[in-house]
């Protein structure tokens, strides 16, 4: 008795079919994701930190109010909660963008889109 294949020679077109198509979708979504900006706040705003998908920082805004001496180590820590603020908002966007790319198959979360 011969051992029957799971994949004929169709299973196997339409599979790779289908892995060239996620491959294009992730390399779309890459594309969309390097030219986000994401903007992290701290202090209800005082501070604002907007980053690229590339977790470039392209900008920080600190508002008139803390730029006093005395302020110099709060003014450190919510910058710092800003830039993380940000961090955060960029990952949560790639995990939706990459939820999208093809919802019949799971994909890691933390997947590399660096292609």
């Amino acid at each position: 008795m011969r051992l029957q294949y799971m994949f004929d020679a169709n299973n196997i077109n339409n599979f790779m079919k289908q892995a060239k198509e996620i491959q294009e979708k992730m390399k779309n979504v890459q594309k969309s994701i390097n030219i986000m900006k994401i903007t992290g706040e701290s202090g209800a705003g005082l501070v604002q930190i907007t980053l690229n998908g590339k977790y470039h920082c392209i900008k920080v805004k600190i508002d008139n109010s803390l730029l006093k001496k005395s302020e110099k180590n709060i003014l450190e820590d919510l910058i710092t909660a800003a830039f993380n603020d940000a961090n955060k908002k960029i990952n949560e966007e790639r995990k939706n963008k990459i939820s999208n790319i093809n919802p019949g198959i799971p994909l890691p979360n933390d997947i590399n889109l660096m292609i």
